[in-house]
């Protein structure tokens, strides 16, 4: 079967600044029937496996390094013989997390990953997170934003290490310029296209959002 974007949602729990909220994450698994990479590790190993299959990973991609979104990542990585891939500005966050575990190598801005025929794009999308990553993929007109941008909005700014400016800046300036026929396909909630989210950047600077 030809490469394609597959999905599970996990729940659990979401923790930072002395707070602590229960999430749905979407999971992202991006392949052939013969090789993919899974796009953040969020609550669930055997949830996860069952939408990888038998196939090999090539990676785990971590869009940011909030809790929700890395904590079973060390233990999938483990399970399918692969690395975690993580953007080096966001180790402050994952240390919160995994104290005795590194991330196995680097996420950087203009990285191509090549697999499954296709290549992935790193685009390096602060202000969630200093380290938030999306992945565009033109072969497939999509784009893996985690908690960047969501069919509504920007992702939240009003916690440690978060910048509204500057996630309002990494929509206009690196999203936007993709094509408006982009699928869209968040860490939380519903898929949206760049076409239906750009028309709302003004209401979202008036609002603060």
């Amino acid at each position: 079967m030809a490469a394609r974007v597959d999905h599970t949602i996990t729940s659990g729990t979401f923790s930072l600044d002395g707070q602590t909220f229960e999430v749905d994450n979407n999971v992202w698994v991006i392949g052939d029937d013969e090789e993919c990479v899974v796009v953040d590790a969020p609550h669930d190993v055997a949830a996860i496996r069952e939408v990888i299959g038998d196939r090999r990973v090539l990676a785990v991609l971590a869009t940011h390094a909030h809790d929700d979104h890395v904590r079973v990542a060390p233990q999938l990585t483990e399970a399918t013989d692969s690395p975690l891939l993580l953007n080096p500005d966001d180790l402050v966050l994952w240390r919160q997390i995994h104290r005795s575990r590194e991330p196995d190598g680097p996420l950087a801005d203009g990285q191509e990953i090549h697999f499954a025929g296709l290549a992935l794009h790193v685009l390096h999308t602060p202000g969630h997170a200093p380290g938030a990553v999306c992945f565009d993929i033109p072969q497939l007109d999509a784009v893996l934003t985690g908690d960047t941008l969501f069919a509504g909005g920007p992702g939240a700014t009003g916690r440690s290490y978060s910048d509204f400016g500057v996630i309002v800046e990494s929509i206009r300036d690196r999203l936007f310029a993709l094509p408006d026929s982009r699928v869209v396909y968040p860490g939380h909630g519903d898929t949206t296209t760049i076409g239906a989210e750009r028309p709302h950047l003004d209401e979202w600077i008036s609002r603060g959002y």
